[in-house]
């Protein structure tokens, strides 16, 4: 490689690498060399620990058998990220269609509308849902309700036919912003189809639902690749409107924690128990069922196709 060109690559590759393995590798080398101590609080006793090996592994192997806990943090977190995960995906597309057949002054209101769950603040969008699936009659959801006659008295809507109403509040409240994601993907990619396609398709008689499958689809293969790997990932680490629903009631206690939470969990909570050894444990795992996911995603959604340069006399 002539050295031109590595200063080039060097020189815009260069921040991007450093970043990466900055906020990325160290600490997740970190992570990994924690997860063979017995640490329990960096901030008390980050010199104070002892390497003991395999132990927290075998201690995780042996919570998700016997500890209902981690062994429901385990279901819940199978079930949250497989339902999000094709919500997201399928409703992120299904919404960047619809806005796209629309004339472009009416679809850019429906598109803003989806983008709010995105740009409002954390904190603010998930106490919007505390108060909608609040137990109590103060809750919008239960006061509809009760004055629609549907029911006669609240209902705690995170308990309901458990686990079904904390997987539902959690899938819900993710699934909105996670849609909006996809949406612009998604939409971006649609508007960027030579025109002429579909033109050429209407000439010849084809409807809506023909250009779709026929045209939309196949030509954005790539972002649809992208929106799932990414969202997959996304939401196998994805705390924090977790974490507030989870602390704020609105949820099952043991049905409304995540994997990811466990490991926020056992690292800072409680302040007098904390197991940040048994916690880099919980996460490297994660990490490395992330990586395995993402690859198995990547093979199945033929990523290895669609860089194979085509066959032919170019």
């Amino acid at each position: 490689m002539r050295l031109d060109r590595l200063f080039t690559l060097a020189f815009f590759l260069g921040p991007a690498l450093l970043i990466v393995i900055t906020f990325f590798f160290l600490p997740l080398l970190l992570t990994v060399y924690t997860s063979f101590t017995n640490m329990r609080n960096w901030n008390v006793d980050a010199y104070l620990f002892d390497i003991v090996g395999l132990y927290n592994y075998k201690v995780l192997v042996h919570f998700a058998k016997y500890d209902p806990m981690f062994r429901n943090a385990l279901i819940t977190t199978v079930v949250f990220v497989a339902v999000t995960l094709v919500v997201n995906v399928l409703g992120g597309l299904t919404l960047a269609i619809l806005t796209f057949f629309l004339e472009e002054r009416i679809s850019i209101h429906y598109r803003l509308l989806w983008l709010l769950p995105r740009m409002t603040p954390v904190a603010v969008y998930s106490l919007l849902w505390y108060y909608f699936f609040h137990s109590d009659a103060i809750g919008t959801l239960n006061r509809i309700l009760l004055l629609a006659g549907v029911i006669d008295k609240p209902i705690n809507w995170g308990s309901y036919m458990l686990p079904l109403g904390t997987w539902w509040i959690l899938i819900f409240v993710n699934g909105l912003v996670g849609v909006s994601f996809g949406m612009i993907v998604f939409y971006s990619a649609i508007r960027s189809i030579p025109w002429e396609y579909i033109a050429a398709a209407r000439v010849d008689g084809a409807s809506n639902l023909v250009i779709i499958r026929r045209i939309i689809v196949p030509m954005i293969r790539w972002h649809l690749l992208f929106v799932t790997v990414w969202q997959m990932l996304s939401l196998l680490t994805t705390y924090t409107h977790i974490f507030l629903l989870y602390e704020w009631g609105v949820v099952d206690r043991i049905w409304g924690q995540t994997w990811s939470l466990l490991v926020f969990n056992l690292a800072f909570l409680p302040v007098g128990e904390l197991r940040q050894g048994l916690a880099a444990a919980a996460a490297t795992v994660l990490v490395v069922i992330g990586v395995i996911l993402g690859l198995v995603t990547l093979r199945i959604l033929g990523f290895q196709r669609m860089i194979t340069r085509p066959r032919g006399d170019i």
